[in-house]
C-alpha cells in the first residue's frame, strides 16, 4: 500500500522492495530462534527414525526441512542484521562459524539422520555462546 501511494505521488521513482527480520528493525535478536528450529529438526528425524507408518514419515520430511530452512533463515538473520564488525574483531572465527552453522542447516535438511540435526544444534549453541558474551551475559529470565 505505502509502494502503491509513494509510486502515485511520483510515478518516475524507481522504488525497490526491501525485506527485513521484522518490519521495523526492531534490534530484537536471540539465537533462541534458530536453536528451537534446529532442536524441531533434530526430534522429527528421531521420530521419522522410530516410525513405520509412511503418511507420518512424508510428514516427517515435509516439517523438518521447513523447520532446517527457518533455522537457516534465523542463523543469517543474525549474522547479517546483529553482528558487526567489532564482533568479527573479538571473535574472528564468527565467519567460518556462521558457514558451517548454514551447512549443517541444509545438510539437516538433507537427511533423516537425527545426527544431522544435532550437529547444526552444536553450532547455533557457539553461535549462542558467542552472541551473549557480546550482549554482557544472558537476561535474568534465562539464567534463573
Amino acid at each position: 500500500m505505502l509502494t502503491t501511494l509513494l509510486h502515485a505521488l511520483n510515478p518516475f521513482r524507481d522504488l525497490q522492495a526491501v525485506d527485513a527480520h521484522c518490519d521495523l528493525m526492531c534490534g530484537v535478536y536471540n539465537p533462541a530462534q534458530a536453536r528451537i528450529e534446529a532442536e524441531s529438526v533434530h526430534e522429527i528425524a528421531k521420530k521419522y527414525q522410530d516410525s513405520d507408518d509412511e503418511t507420518f514419515r512424508q510428514r516427517c520430511v515435509i516439517i523438518k526441512e521447513e523447520r532446517a530452512d527457518l533455522a537457516k533463515h534465523h542463523l543469517w538473520v543474525l549474522w547479517t542484521d546483529y553482528f558487526k564488525p567489532n564482533h568479527l574483531e573479538e571473535y574472528p572465527q564468527l565467519h567460518q562459524l556462521f558457514w558451517e552453522a548454514t551447512k549443517a542447516a541444509g545438510d539437516a535438511k538433507k537427511t533423516m539422520d537425527p545426527q544431522a540435526g544435532a550437529d547444526l544444534l552444536t553450532k547455533i549453541d557457539e553461535i549462542a555462546d558467542i552472541f551473549w558474551k557480546t550482549k554482557g551475559g544472558k537476561p535474568d529470565w534465562m539464567t534463573s
